[in-house]
C-alpha cells in the first residue's frame, strides 16, 4: 500500500461538509490528518481521515458531557499530552473497568496458538552468488549455467567452496569464503529461505537457487532448529495481547453506541476507523 503523492490531494473533487452534532470538521483538519492514513487513493485516505476525526469528536463530546477535566500528563522527553488526548484517556479510563485475562484463558490461547511461540530456526550458511539483472534474459541464462558448473565442481571437490566463492561470488561475503553468519527466518529472500529449510548441515544445493539477485550456490554449515517456548516465557505477552483485544472490542462497541446517538453528516462511520482501535 502506498501513500499517494501530496500533489494528488489537489485532485480531490469537492466533498460534503463533515459535521458531528452540528460541529464542522474542517477540510484543513482532514487534510492534516490524511498523512496518518496511507491508502491506495486520495479519496480513500480522505474518508479514513474524516472517520477518525469523527470518532475522536464523538469521544470528546462524551468526555465533556461527563464533565471530565482533561488534565494532561507528562509523556517524557519534554512531551506533554494535549488536553484533547487527556480527555479521551480519562473517558476510556472511566468507561471501562475490564477484567484482566485469567490464567486459564492465557493457557487456552497458548495451547491453540503454539506455532506463534516458537524460537526461529537459525542457519549459518555460505553461498556463491552469480548475479544477473532480472530484466536481462541472456544474463540470467548465463548466470544459471555458471552456477550449475560450480555445483558440478563442488559435487566432487566440496573443499573448494571458499575458493570458488572468492573468485566467482558477487556478494561481499565472498571475502569470507561466502559465509553469511547466522540468519533466521525473514532475513533473506523467500526462495533462499525455502532452500535452507530443505538442507541439512554440511550439504550443498544440487541446483542453483534463483532469487532477484541472480543464482545462488548454497552450503549450510550449521543449523539450530527452533523450539516451542514454554508458557511461562510468553505468559505476559499473551496476557497483554488478550487484554488489548478485550479493550479494542469494548471501544468498538462504545463508539458504535455514541455514533448511534449522534448526528453525523458527510461521512458514514465505521468503528474500525477509530485511531484508538487500529
Amino acid at each position: 500500500m502506498r501513500l499517494f503523492d501530496i500533489e494528488d490531494r489537489t485532485a480531490l473533487p469537492p466533498q460534503p461538509a463533515v459535521r458531528v452534532n452540528g460541529k464542522e470538521i474542517s477540510a484543513a483538519m482532514i487534510a492534516r490528518e490524511i498523512q496518518n492514513h496511507p491508502a491506495e487513493s486520495p479519496m480513500a485516505a480522505r474518508a479514513s481521515a474524516a472517520r477518525a476525526l469523527v470518532v475522536r469528536e464523538l469521544l470528546l463530546d462524551e468526555a465533556r458531557r461527563r464533565g471530565l477535566a482533561g488534565n494532561p500528563r507528562e509523556l517524557g522527553s519534554g512531551q506533554r499530552e494535549t488536553e484533547a488526548d487527556a480527555l479521551v484517556r480519562e473517558l476510556l479510563d472511566e468507561a471501562f473497568d475490564l477484567p484482566a485475562p485469567t490464567e486459564a484463558e492465557c493457557r487456552r490461547y497458548y495451547a491453540n496458538n503454539m506455532t506463534r511461540f516458537r524460537s526461529p530456526t537459525i542457519w549459518e550458511p555460505s553461498h556463491i552468488l552469480v548475479s544477473a539483472d532480472t530484466g536481462n534474459g541472456e544474463a540470467r541464462r548465463l548466470a544459471e549455467h555458471l552456477a550449475s558448473e560450480i555445483i558440478a565442481i563442488l559435487a566432487s571437490q566440496p573443499h573448494r567452496f571458499e575458493e570458488l566463492a572468492r573468485s566467482h561470488s558477487a556478494c561481499p561475503s565472498s571475502e569470507h569464503g561466502g559465509n553469511l553468519g547466522q540468519i533466521s527466518s525473514g532475513q533473506t529472500t523467500p526462495a533462499f529461505e525455502v532452500a535452507l529449510e530443505d538442507m541439512a548441515p554440511g550439504t550443498i544445493t544440487t541446483e542453483p537457487v534463483e532469487t532477484p539477485y541472480g543464482f545462488h550456490v548454497i552450503r549450510v554449515d550449521r543449523r539450530i532448529d527452533g523450539a516451542t517456548l514454554p508458557f511461562e516465557a510468553v505468559h505476559d505477552k499473551i496476557a497483554d495481547y488478550l487484554a488489548d483485544a478485550v479493550f479494542r472490542r469494548a471501544v468498538h462497541q462504545f463508539v458504535a453506541l455514541l455514533a448511534g446517538q449522534a448526528s453525523i453528516e458527510g461521512i458514514e462511520i465505521e468503528c474500525a476507523a477509530s485511531p484508538l482501535i487500529q
